[in-house]
């Protein structure tokens, strides 16, 4: 089976100007609500079991910006495309590789510490 670590998703509305618009038996709303809600409540577990999977990990990450939560940590990317936040100072780093050994793992971010241990 095949398990994403991130959906973009919305409820079905007609397209104007397509043969399916005009179609009498359209879904409900309840029935397009319900199907939504079930689809994102499984892509957060996969995303949930996916990000565990790099827990204790060493990784490289592009640095991108401050965290706007936290300014005293950046916040950057692995090479798959992972949100990853360690403390580091955003003049010093942006642009910078930097590997980060993740000691957190939560449903769409990793976070860790700036580590000279080589990547795994």
């Amino acid at each position: 089976k095949v398990k994403f670590d991130t959906v973009n998703t919305a409820a079905y509305s007609p397209r104007p100007n397509t043969p399916a618009a005009d179609w009498d038996n359209q879904l409900s709303e309840d029935v397009k609500q319900d199907r939504l809600h079930r689809i994102n409540e499984l892509v957060l577990q996969h995303a949930t079991q996916r990000r565990a999977r790099m827990m204790d990990r060493v990784v490289e990450v592009l640095v991108e910006e401050r965290n706007v939560k936290v300014p005293t940590q950046v916040m950057g990317r692995t090479t798959h495309g992972y949100i990853v936040y360690f403390d580091g100072n955003i003049d010093e780093l942006r642009g910078e590789l930097v590997n980060v050994k993740i000691d957190t793992c939560q449903k769409f971010y990793l976070a860790g510490k700036r580590t000279d241990e080589p990547v795994q």
